[in-house]
């Protein structure tokens, strides 16, 4: 059966390569009994896939039953899955099968499994393992043949980390994976999807067809759909129910796509921001760092081009390739005026300048780097600025009054005589010589 055939045969409309591939595993693992795991966000139609493996495998003529995992009580899951016994529990008054016994030698597709406690995990990873299972309130093991086949819109990596998802079970289930494109991936496919759910509702509620512009069906392929398939299905539901004129418009189409400001930017946003937690991984940060470096390196090149196009030396016939020759002419002049002539060996052009601006050499001058001598600098000023009085040079300097006894005595620091420093004299403090 082609690609074609399985998409005629189970309604899936689209020519995306995206598409196709995801269609093209599904096929080919479809024979065997391994465990599939399909992924996507949500309304891309996940759901689809395990029909299709379903019905192009040897067990197309058992059980198929999808359980949503999301949408079944903590409490009741366990007995929904694996069946319990009478009495097992208050409101257990009779025995019942669960879905892995009446599915026994058909398939099973657990949609939402993320959503899945971790006690129910375990027991699934033994049904995975070998088959075996047992009901709730009961001891006794019971075999099945199932095929399973999970799906989620939650990145599991994440919830593994988060300690949510076993790692064990995510292995188990991800033997072969499927991951189904989104909307906005498949562009060329918006369309042909609007033109059947517009098609599917005027024969559902007996009215004519609606129609879209040129300017509306670009509106409408350029629209950045988080709901997916989903989305467009319920926008296309309500122009034709609510428009009477059947010529859709590009602001008529505006009215209905819901206002928002996604980003374009290559950023995988983790579940906790989608919930409202607020946080964002790390390679949102580096994407958002690497983007205000481009956004200041930018502006630097504009402030740089101003520069060169106001500088009257290098307003006429500059070319970029000389901006590295004339920084490095410009740190070799130093302060002389020297005549420079930069070579341009582009066909039929030379460039000769002169430079005569006297650039300033600044002087660099070395500050001591003993401790010591720093130290002994500190408590000479501070002795000055306090005109001798120790306590106060001490608290000045954040030391014990002792502490500058002894410092004042290892540095040989001479008393001076303040007197002086009264009448505006400057004061200074000497080094006093030491006694052999």
């Amino acid at each position: 059966m082609t690609i074609q055939e399985i998409k005629n045969r189970f309604g899936i409309i689209g020519s995306s390569p995206l598409l196709d591939r995801a269609i093209d595993i599904a096929k080919q693992v479809a024979p065997t009994d391994l465990t599939v795991l399909i992924t996507g966000e949500s309304g891309t139609g996940k759901e689809v896939f395990p029909q299709i493996i379903h019905g192009l495998s040897a067990r197309k003529h058992g059980q198929y039953i999808a359980v949503n995992c999301g949408a079944i009580p903590e409490g009741t899951i366990d007995s929904e899955l694996f069946g319990h016994e009478k009495g097992s529990f208050t409101s257990a008054h009779e025995a019942r099968k669960g879905y892995f016994e009446v599915a026994n030698g058909g398939t099973i597709f657990l949609d939402e499994v993320a959503e899945m406690p971790l006690a129910t995990q375990a027991r699934l990873l033994r049904v995975l393992e070998s088959g075996e299972f047992i009901k709730v309130g009961s001891s006794k093991v019971l075999k099945t043949d199932v095929r399973i086949v999970a799906a989620t819109n939650v990145n599991i990596q994440q919830a593994i980390e988060k300690g949510k998802f076993r790692e064990d079970l995510y292995y188990r289930l991800n033997t072969v994976p499927i991951t189904v494109p989104p909307l906005r991936e498949r562009k060329q496919d918006i369309f042909l999807l609007f033109r059947k759910f517009a098609s599917d509702f005027s024969a559902k509620y007996r009215m004519p067809t609606i129609k879209l512009d040129a300017e509306a069906e670009q509106l409408l392929t350029n629209y950045y759909f988080q709901g997916n398939v989903r989305q467009l299905k319920n926008i296309t539901e309500q122009i034709s129910v609510i428009e009477k004129q059947r010529e859709i418009t590009a602001d008529i189409m505006q009215s209905y796509l819901p206002q928002q400001h996604v980003s374009s930017l290559p950023m995988i946003v983790n579940s906790a921001s989608q919930q409202g937690g607020g946080d964002f991984s790390e390679r949102d940060l580096l994407y958002k760092v690497l983007f205000d470096m481009k956004k200041d390196l930018t502006d630097l090149k504009k402030i740089v081009v101003d520069l060169i196009d106001n500088d009257s030396q290098l307003n006429q016939d500059f070319q970029p390739e000389n901006a590295q020759i004339i920084k490095k002419l410009y740190q070799e002049v130093g302060t002389a005026e020297t005549p420079i002539q930069l070579g341009y060996n582009a066909p039929g052009t030379t460039i000769v300048k002169k430079v005569t601006e006297k650039i300033p050499v600044q002087e660099v001058v070395d500050e001591p780097l003993s401790l010591q001598v720093v130290e002994e600098d500190l408590i000479r000023k501070a002795l000055i600025k306090h005109k001798g009085k120790r306590k106060k040079a001490a608290e000045e300097l954040g030391i014990a009054e002792r502490t500058l006894y002894r410092k004042i005595d290892d540095y040989n620091i001479k008393e001076p005589d303040y007197s002086l420093g009264k009448s505006g004299a400057k004061v200074s403090i000497e080094r006093k010589p030491k006694l052999k």
